[in-house]
């Protein structure tokens, strides 16, 4: 079994790796779009260190130290379970074409687009730096409603890549799914009690990708 490698850690760190993670082990058709969810949770962590920073700005500016915390607490817990809720589902599911996996990590990607789109919109209060907090606190402070501008135009490619990615494996899923009853129509299924979408994702690729 291979040695855990992700996060990858500094070795004077005693903690160790959690996971292990080869992008090579997905097969062909289907790691561009695992790569791709990757990058986009990158993006995302990015973007929360990024708001942290922000939400300083805006504490120094006189907003109250409630949103720094509440940054903070966005960082440190939706960082690792964004990883362990959505990514990890969809890498096993490429990997070992996995149904429970892919339709675990739908369900939760969708939430994961609902608060993309709560942080783009950045309600006082919650914690982030978007369009309402950002606009509303240039009245009041412009050098911190500068440096909180940055963390919000973040946010707004997160939950646009983000509606993107959900998008396309909506259609991805509705497709497996419409072949998978068509199959199961002419009996080629017979005995099977869910999709099955590896082969089938190689005509999704070539359509959809």
């Amino acid at each position: 079994m291979a040695e855990n490698n992700f996060p990858p850690l500094p070795r004077f760190i005693p903690l160790k790796p959690c996971f292990y993670q080869d992008f090579n082990e997905i097969p062909d058709h289907q790691r561009t779009m695992c790569k791709r969810l990757y990058y986009l949770w990158i993006l995302n962590s990015a973007t929360l260190a990024a708001n942290l920073i922000g939400c300083l700005a805006w504490m120094c500016g006189g907003g109250g130290a409630t949103n720094f915390g509440m940054a903070f607490l966005w960082l440190i817990l939706f960082t690792p379970c964004s990883y362990v809720c959505w990514f990890r589902p969809i890498y096993k599911a490429f990997k070992t074409d996995s149904s429970f996996n892919f339709m675990a990590f739908f369900f939760v990607f969708m939430a994961q687009v609902v608060i993309s789109i709560i942080q783009a919109v950045g309600i006082p209060g919650w914690g982030v730096c978007g369009w309402l907090a950002t606009i509303t606190f240039f009245s009041t402070n412009v050098g911190s409603a500068v440096v909180m501008l940055i963390p919000t135009i973040m946010f707004t490619a997160v939950a646009v890549l983000s509606c993107g990615a959900l998008a396309k494996v909506t259609i991805m899923l509705f497709f497996v799914l419409i072949m998978n009853l068509l199959l199961i129509w002419v009996g080629l299924c017979f005995g099977s009690t869910f999709f099955k979408w590896g082969g089938l994702q190689i005509i999704v690729h070539n359509v959809f990708m």
